[in-house]
């Protein structure tokens, strides 16, 4: 059978947290949390079941989260959206990322991405017909805007950013955002804006996002996930907001891909919302853990490079081992029981950096055992 995608296999991801769970290795690889949510936010979402809203939600999301999805976006950003017509709830970022492609890239167009690149953005330009031009990002993982526009041609439809970066922890900040608004506005391209981790950016800077540059979100679709805010990665939703005209053809897309979001989930979200406290705490919930990850490593051989947003720190092990980086994590897991991911892996030609991500959205004693574990190398 001819293949859509004959490049893709069993992700990374899959592979590390099998091997993680065979050899009951710390899995601090795959991004998920080992912890429990608020049991307020799972007491709304029960009483919601119990309070029979159990059928079919409208289309574009129950009405009070579309809404509290508006208010929150308008008091962080600045930025008004319709919550009837420019708000739409999906079953989590990555179907949000992939309708949003499906509804603006036509084949034959070009999508800027910037390397190291999340796994499902590649797969999601080719099933559209599209084509992914890989912009490496520098070696400190900052983005190079005069190679960005030189790449841009008469085919390029859009370019895909992602602030918090996934995987190197890398945040936009104003200057990054005006070089992208100059080459949006200079060669009118779509932008597709990935910002699940906005409420995880840390050390006093604020998120940069899409929606607080109205040049930029006139032309934009940005995505944001309730599952990464709210400890709820499983339950896989998310929202995005997009002028009108561009949402109206996300919502064809969407009609006949999911067609609507678990719907208990939703007005449990939604009743959730109407205290703004926990995404306003949250970077400093993960900024803890950093901290106490960081310092638990500082006197291992793994060089640490900077994590300004996400929950995720690259290190550097080249002083460590000359292995490549599967070969690095699959030992470091069956032989010091903690699970990473290679940085190779968000490269299409497999890049080898030595350098490896770890995950540390764990309780405090997951770390603490990570870090013992850890500490021994050398």
């Amino acid at each position: 059978m001819k293949s859509r995608l004959p490049k893709v296999g069993t992700t990374i991801f899959t592979v590390m947290s099998t091997l993680a769970a065979e050899r009951g290795a710390v899995n601090l690889g795959q991004g998920f949390p080992d912890f429990e949510p608020d049991a307020a936010l799972l007491d709304a979402v029960n009483e919601a079941m119990r309070s029979g809203h159990n059928q079919y939600a409208p289309l574009n999301g129950v009405a009070a989260l579309r809404l509290e999805v508006s208010h929150k976006v308008e008091a962080l950003y600045g930025r008004s959206y319709d919550p009837d017509s420019e708000v739409m709830i999906t079953a989590g970022a990555t179907q949000a990322i992939m309708t949003a492609i499906l509804a603006l890239v036509h084949p034959g167009d070009d999508v800027i991405v910037l390397e190291p690149v999340y796994d499902s953005y590649i797969p999601s330009i080719e099933l559209a017909g599209g084509r992914a031009v890989r912009i490496p990002m520098t070696q400190r993982y900052r983005i190079d805007w005069e190679r960005v526009d030189a790449a841009v041609t008469h085919k390029t439809r859009a370019i895909l950013v992602n602030s918090p970066h996934n995987p190197s922890g890398m945040i936009l900040r104003e200057s990054d955002m005006r070089a992208l608004e100059a080459i949006v506005l200079k060669h009118g391209l779509w932008v597709i804006s990935d910002e699940v981790y906005e409420h995880m950016v840390f050390d006093g800077e604020e998120h940069q996002s899409v929606s607080r540059y109205p040049a930029i979100a006139d032309r934009a679709v940005v995505v944001s996930s309730f599952g990464k805010t709210f400890h709820v990665t499983g339950w896989k939703i998310g929202s995005v907001v997009a002028p009108r005209a561009v949402m109206s053809e996300f919502r064809k897309v969407h009609q006949f891909n999911v067609f609507v979001v678990n719907s208990v989930m939703q007005i449990g979200l939604a009743h959730y919302m109407a205290s703004p406290e926990p995404y306003q705490q949250l970077s400093d919930f993960y900024q803890r853990k950093r901290d106490l990850f960081r310092q638990g490593l500082a006197n291992t051989p793994l060089k640490l490079y900077p994590c300004e947003g996400t929950f995720f720190q690259l290190v550097d092990y080249s002083e460590l081992s000359n292995q490549a980086e599967l070969d690095f994590v699959k030992w470091l897991t069956c032989e010091k029981g903690v699970a990473a991911i290679p940085l190779s892996s968000f490269y299409e030609d497999r890049v080898e950096n030595k350098t490896i991500r770890f995950c540390f959205a764990k309780k405090e004693e997951t770390l603490r055992l990570a870090i013992d574990r850890l500490s021994v190398l050398g």
